[in-house]
């Protein structure tokens, strides 16, 4: 009965936040998997950056950057900065949960413009509802990018990806296995 009582109140308080749920605790389901996942705050881009490319401890290569919302915006600034110093190599994929191509009803505004610098492959998860990030003009925004794109739509989901009727942990079992799916598939391109 808790678990259904605490399902209820996480889906209510999403439906009152376009942020949804908690992404930190979601984001680390994607670590038995595999995945080392790090979730840091927007403000500190240029620690992730100096982080990524100077780790010592991990030794990094090959990184899939990803970021929720302005998350997804700081990966792109990241990544322009780590391209910058002649590293273009060092990301192999960027991946943007609800990407915040647009305002809420501002659709004439749209923050594309970073997004046509980027070289590595995208996948965007967006919600099909999502009042950020309307459907039509970011499937527009993909087709004109530079890059390989992929958008994986959860269907019902706002920005927050709530969807009514969906348990959270479900939204996100679908969102890692799309995640998962399109890093597997981008690897083996390359090892081809």
């Amino acid at each position: 009965m808790s678990s259904v009582l605490s399902s209820a109140v996480e889906e209510k308080k999403a439906k009152q936040s376009t942020h949804g749920w908690r992404w930190g605790r979601r984001i680390s389901s994607l670590t038995p998997a595999g995945a080392r996942c790090h979730h840091k705050q927007t403000s500190q881009i240029s620690l992730i950056s100096e982080y990524l490319k100077s780790s010592g401890e991990y030794k990094l290569s090959g990184v899939f950057l990803g970021g929720r919302s302005m998350g997804s915006r700081a990966a792109v600034s990241v990544t322009r900065q780590i391209s910058q110093d002649d590293n273009e190599d060092f990301i192999h994929g960027l991946i943007f949960l609800s990407y915040p191509l647009h305002r809420p009803k501002l659709q004439s505004k749209l923050r594309d413009e970073d997004l046509f610098f980027i070289k590595c492959p995208v996948l965007f998860v967006s919600g099909s509802e999502d009042e950020m990030c309307e459907k039509k003009i970011l499937e527009g925004v993909a087709s004109k990018m530079k890059t390989p794109t992929k958008i994986h739509w959860v269907e019902k989901a706002n920005h927050g990806m709530a969807v009514k009727g969906r348990r959270p942990d479900d939204i996100m079992m679908e969102i890692s296995t799309q995640v998962f799916l399109w890093i597997k598939e981008i690897i083996e391109q390359e090892y081809k």
